[in-house]
C-alpha cells in the first residue's frame, strides 16, 4: 500500500476517532516530514466529516494552521491542506463563509501552491 494510502487510511478510520486527535492534528501540522505533516491535515479533514459533535470553535482554530502551510507546494501535502479547509468549510453553514475568507487569504500569499489551493478550493465552496 502506498505512503498517502496508508497515511489517510490510518488517519480516517483510527486515529481521527481518538481523544488526541485534535492534538495530534495540530502537532503534525508543524512537522517537516511530508506524510507526518500530510496527517495533520488529513485530521482536520476526517475530523470535519466524522466527529459531529465537535463545536465549529475547533474548526475555526485550524483556519490559521491552513494559512501557514498553505505554502508547501509537496503534492500530498498541498492536497491535504486543501482537502482539510474544502471539508471544513461543507461542514455548515457558519463554517462555510469562514472557510472562504480563509481561501481568500490564502490566494493573496505569494506562492503557486497557495493559489491552487485557494483556487480549488473556492471554485468548490462557492457552488
Amino acid at each position: 500500500m502506498p505512503p498517502r494510502d496508508v497515511c489517510d487510511q490510518a488517519c480516517g478510520n483510527l486515529f481521527d476517532r481518538t481523544p488526541y486527535a485534535i492534538d495530534k492534528a495540530l502537532e503534525f501540522s508543524k512537522r517537516e516530514e511530508e506524510f507526518i505533516k500530510r496527517a495533520g491535515f488529513v485530521l482536520m479533514a476526517e475530523l470535519a466529516v466524522h466527529d459531529k459533535k465537535a463545536d465549529d470553535l475547533v474548526f475555526i482554530r485550524f483556519f490559521p494552521i491552513i494559512e501557514r502551510e498553505a505554502w508547501d507546494d509537496r503534492n500530498f501535502v498541498k492536497k491535504a491542506v486543501n482537502w482539510a479547509l474544502r471539508q471544513i468549510g461543507k461542514r455548515n453553514g457558519t463554517l462555510r463563509p469562514l472557510a472562504i475568507q480563509c481561501a481568500e487569504r490564502i490566494q493573496q500569499q505569494d506562492s503557486k501552491a497557495a493559489k491552487w489551493i485557494a483556487g480549488d478550493a473556492l471554485r468548490e465552496l462557492r457552488k
